[in-house]
């Protein structure tokens, strides 16, 4: 199924690929900065951003889309988003700029694929195709309450 609406999605890349988010879901972009640990925060949470007083869960792509470990580097970039009820930070290797999608370039066919939870769906572009993720799916829902705990431990212990 190919959709006709006009919108427009953040495109990053990860290890030389390239994904992409919708703007919807996009707040801003910052540069990557120190984290600080999460005790009790789920595998895919790496850590804390402390964005103008506003603690953000800063969500681990590597781990979530299986790729190796990288220390976090003074170039990479940090996507803030809104993650259903949640904002959170993305590290990203670097963000690439907005695109406004034409009739026909977003499939929705992969959202129906088994495995392919936080997947919107496939981007059609001349270079390739490229993954739109749905960030309100992508934590799972023990993620989502282990998540909460741990920043309400955190909460209790500042």
């Amino acid at each position: 199924m190919v959709t006709s609406t006009s919108r427009e999605v953040l495109l990053f890349t990860l290890e030389g690929q390239r994904y992409a988010l919708s703007m919807e879901d996009v707040r801003e972009l910052v540069r990557a900065v120190r984290l600080t640990p999460l005790p009790r925060a789920p595998a895919v949470v790496e850590g804390l951003l402390d964005l103008r007083g506003e603690l953000l869960p800063v969500l681990d792509l590597r781990r979530r889309f299986r790729l190796p470990a990288r220390r976090l580097s003074p170039s990479d970039h940090l996507v803030v988003a809104q993650a259903g009820p949640r904002r959170v930070a993305l590290r990203v290797d670097r963000a690439e700029g907005l695109l406004a999608l034409e009739p026909g370039q977003l499939d929705e066919t992969p959202r129906e694929l088994p495995g392919v939870g936080y997947v919107a769906g496939a981007l059609k572009l001349p270079d390739g195709l490229v993954l739109l993720h749905d960030l309100r799916t992508f934590l799972s829902e023990a993620e989502a309450l282990e998540l909460e705990e741990a920043l309400m431990q955190e909460g209790a212990s500042r």
